[in-house]
């Protein structure tokens, strides 16, 4: 387990305001760069058979503001296919349901490693269209105002597949332009919040890198 940072804690309460914007002479500027990114392929809940949630779903009418990159912390499977892609949900969604006595999976949307990118949490996907947010599960005491993307696989010591970055760098693009977040502010690891080794040493390295890229993919 790795300690939080308790600066890195600090900034992250106080990010929210400068989010979506930039700070120039004092005064929160639109950025301009936020006007579009290609939307991943995203598939439903339908399309990989989840179950339904067991209590309701909070459809909460305001947008997060920070993603949370996480690792699900399964098998580094080589199985890089859809067929697996979905599986891995299934297994989240009962790992959430069954021993975690969640209502539902807990993150809003997951990439397998073949670059899959599926709905999680019901409603999700309509929330993001609409410019809202499901509240989930995937970050403690701060679900009502941050949305997770779970990344198939552990990255304690294991490098990143290529299509699962390269499909996290297009889904927070993705989200970046449609809630108009800076990735520079709002993209952030599990660990950022809480005292856990997720999303692993080798993905957190990353961030960085994730963050350029989804600026340069938004303009």
């Amino acid at each position: 387990m790795h300690p939080t940072d308790p600066s890195r804690r600090r900034l992250l309460t106080g990010a929210a305001g400068l989010t979506g914007g930039l700070l120039i002479g004092g005064l929160l500027r639109p950025d301009p760069a936020h006007a579009a990114a290609t939307p991943p392929r995203v598939y439903t809940r339908a399309e990989w058979n989840a179950r339904p949630p067991t209590g309701a779903i909070r459809y909460l009418d305001r947008q997060p503001d920070h993603i949370v990159v996480h690792h699900t912390a399964g098998e580094n499977t080589t199985d890089y296919s859809l067929a697996a892609a979905f599986r891995h949900s299934h297994w989240i969604q009962d790992l959430h349901m069954d021993r975690n006595g969640w209502i539902d999976s807990g993150q809003q949307l997951t990439i397998s490693r073949g670059g899959y990118v599926m709905e999680g949490r019901s409603l999700s996907l309509r929330a993001i269209t609409e410019g809202q947010h499901v509240s989930g599960a995937q970050t403690a005491n701060h679900n009502d105002h941050t949305i997770g993307i779970e990344n198939e696989g552990i990255y304690v010591s294991a490098p990143v597949p290529a299509k699962l970055f390269g499909s996290l760098v297009q889904t927070c693009a993705w989200l970046c332009a449609t809630y108009d977040l800076d990735p520079f502010a709002a993209i952030v690891g599990h660990r950022d919040y809480v005292n856990t080794q997720c999303p692993g040493d080798v993905l957190y390295a990353r961030l960085p890198e994730l963050r350029q890229k989804v600026a340069a993919a938004m303009g």
